[in-house]
């Protein structure tokens, strides 16, 4: 059965409306924007356009919660309701992963297995590692004692991506709240319903009224930039592009907050002669086309050691040709439609740069037959280009990947350090010195060897270069959820 027909009469689209202070608010003028669906191109609904009052109104009542009940909340306490948002969150799965679908054009079997379980998982790791939390202290022979007590960050501004909105928005709000911080939440504007939803769950769970904030709207003179510039906001969080980064750093240096990002990647997928190639093959089908390859942690550039390079692409064309297109809620499909028609139009553009470079389309490179409507587009495999192409160097978010031989390991060193991003980069090697030497010389935030896509979420995660400033994960993220103070005590 198509998988729709079962969710249908439980789970239909939702107009989004802010939600600021614990209620469903309209803005202040009543003006919307439409939702559209990429799968079908058919508008889904209204979303409530924000700007300045709106966020203004969100960041004053998250300022009055921060001196309010959630203030006087044990550890204990705060991570039981953490916990109790992930159960829900389970609880209303289904729902969740077909309005997540529904916004993203993902497939939906990939929505509730990858996205919400996920999300649930957010929740419940920083419940857990909230109650384990310390600080240090230290003795200064008999003269004094030194320790440290940590404190909310106060009013977090969380400006999210429409890639993987309800994943990467638990990611960050679960520690924001497990510090004791007050968040005001910008989702993607292609993306609304499921940060609508999860406001409501949060309620249910016990967060005071306040703590959480949502405002949607877009991001350069509207909601997106009211956040950044806030006076009363102090730490801004945010996941996209490094352009946007970069407005987000000028707009927030006047009141010097503290930022945290996850930016672009142009990931390299390194493969040498004597790993695994049915091993590498299976896992980099998933790192170049998983969610459409709208991933910035995607594997995008693909290096393959000259002696295997044939029989690596030959194979990686076949199965890459075997991966069904089209409908997300259709059992068995492995790629969705792309965000939107301008992200579709940048795609498709960049297959058209390939060909002008004098690169060959050996799979995909086009939108598949069988779909009019939607923005579909067929996982792309280019070859044939060097070092300096386009295609090879910008991030390109969508599924398409370059493959390019290479001969030592000196050699692809330097072509995976040879750009201006650095966030994750993977490793094909069955030679255990030569793994730690290459992982030791790859400028990325997060390698991997023999795997991709493998999080534990205690460890740190972010980029380098333009790919990021700072790290999240564990202790990392309260790193930047909350300040320290030093107490020294004369004895």
């Amino acid at each position: 059965m198509h998988i729709k027909e079962k969710l249908a009469s439980k789970v239909q689209p939702i107009d989004c409306r802010h939600f600021i202070n614990g209620e469903y608010v309209d803005s202040s003028n009543h003006k919307t924007f439409e939702n559209i669906n990429p799968a079908t191109e058919k508008v889904m609904g209204k979303v409530a356009e924000g700007g300045e009052k709106e966020v203004d109104l969100a960041v004053q009542s998250a300022r009055k919660a921060l001196k309010g009940p959630w203030k006087d909340l044990t550890s204990k306490e705060r991570s039981s309701i953490l916990r109790r948002i992930g159960d829900l969150i389970l609880e209303r799965k289904e729902e969740l992963a077909t309005l997540e679908s529904l916004d993203t054009g993902k497939p939906y079997e990939m929505a509730l297995e990858v996205d919400i379980t996920r999300a649930a998982y957010n929740f419940h790791f920083f419940a857990d590692y909230l109650t384990s939390l310390g600080t240090e202290s230290y003795q200064q022979d008999n003269q004094a004692l030194h320790y440290s007590i940590r404190r909310p960050v106060g009013v977090v501004g969380m400006i999210n991506p429409w890639n993987l909105p309800m994943l990467l928005l638990t990611w960050k709000m679960a520690p924001c709240l497990a510090a004791g911080n007050t968040a005001v939440i910008k989702p993607a504007e292609w993306t609304p319903m499921t940060a609508t939803v999860l406001a409501e769950i949060c309620k249910d769970a016990g967060v005071p009224d306040g703590v959480v904030n949502i405002v949607h709207g877009f991001g350069p003179d509207s909601a997106g930039s009211a956040i950044t510039k806030h006076p009363q906001v102090d730490a801004v969080t945010f996941t996209g592009e490094t352009k946007t980064g970069t407005a987000i750093m000028q707009a927030a240096a006047p009141t010097l907050k503290k930022l945290s990002y996850e930016l672009g990647g142009k990931n390299p997928n390194i493969i040498f002669a004597d790993s695994d190639i049915d091993e590498v093959i299976e896992t980099t089908l998933k790192s170049s086309f998983m969610n459409q390859g709208e991933v910035c942690l995607c594997g995008s550039r693909i290096y393959v050691e000259r002696p295997i390079y044939e029989a690596f692409l030959d194979k990686f064309v076949s199965r890459t040709k075997e991966l069904k297109v089209g409908d997300p809620f259709k059992t068995g499909t492995n790629v969705g439609a792309v965000i939107s028609k301008e992200h579709y139009d940048r795609v498709t553009r960049y297959i058209e740069i390939a060909k002008e470079e004098g690169g060959t389309i050996v799979a995909g490179g086009g939108r598949p037959d069988h779909e009019e409507k939607g923005f579909f587009i067929e996982p792309t495999i280019v070859t044939g280009l060097n070092r300096n192409s386009r295609c090879v160097r910008e991030e390109i978010f969508g599924p398409m990947v370059t493959v390019l031989p290479f001969d030592t390991e000196e050699d692809v060193i330097e072509q995976a350090n040879d750009t201006h991003y650095g966030l994750g980069a993977t490793i094909w090697t069955n030679d255990l010195r030569r793994a730690h030497r290459v992982a030791s010389q790859i400028e990325a935030g997060i390698i991997w060897v023999n795997t991709w896509y493998l999080r534990d979420l205690r460890t740190p995660f972010g980029g380098l270069k333009q790919s990021g400033i700072g790290r999240e994960g564990g202790m990392h993220s309260f790193e930047f959820y909350s300040e320290l103070s030093n107490v020294t005590v004369k004895l």
